[in-house]
């Protein structure tokens, strides 16, 4: 596993800035993106930092006022509004200037992720990330053509993920939004990969 170290000063201070302000909040979050790819595959560049957390949409005002303190602003003028209707706050980490996208977890996949998360130390912090299974299960759902690259990374980097699991969440995400194709390039991938 990449140590916090191993990126550069903006993205270490902005996750210590942001995990600082989950556990004062007393928010469970996670590092997912690009910068958990590091962690999890291979490094690749990335210019945020995204992050899941398990938030009430009724707490939403009061969590992003106190992100304030830590140097976490909104990127849009009406930033309630747009998390309400897409559960994602659109941040800005004052001190780097680094863009921070938050997403608002409510699903049952989401709250497991938490429960089987890995808590990596940076002094005396805790940073989460999800599983590997987790993050192929989040990558193959965003189903974005970097996402699927990171998919086929994570599949390389890491040979003996948990496949049932991961089988498992992509199948039922595919049922319910109606995407087959989620399945289908996930199969594609694990043949791609095995070869």
């Amino acid at each position: 596993m990449a140590k916090v170290q191993s990126l550069s000063k903006p993205f270490q201070i902005a996750l210590k800035d942001l995990f600082t302000w989950f556990h004062s909040s007393k928010v469970r979050g996670l590092v997912i993106g690009g910068v958990a790819l590091a962690f999890l595959g291979r490094p690749r560049l990335t210019k945020d930092i995204d992050a899941l957390v398990m938030v009430n949409l009724d707490d939403v005002e009061s969590f992003l006022k106190s992100g304030r303190h830590y140097s976490f602003v909104p990127r849009i003028s009406d930033p309630i509004a747009f998390a309400k209707k897409n559960r994602v706050l659109l941040l800005k980490h004052t001190r780097t200037k680094l863009p921070i996208d938050i997403s608002l977890g409510a699903l049952s996949f989401e709250e497991e992720s938490f429960q089987r998360s890995k808590k990596f130390y940076e002094g005396n912090l805790s940073i989460r990330f999800p599983t590997t299974e987790d993050l192929i299960i989040m990558k193959a759902v965003a189903h974005r053509p970097q996402d699927l690259a990171d998919v086929e990374t994570l599949l390389l980097v890491n040979p003996r993920v948990d496949l049932r699991r991961i089988r498992k969440w992509v199948k039922e995400f595919a049922k319910v939004l109606e995407m087959p194709e989620l399945l289908q390039d996930l199969e594609r991938l694990l043949k791609e990969t095995k070869k």
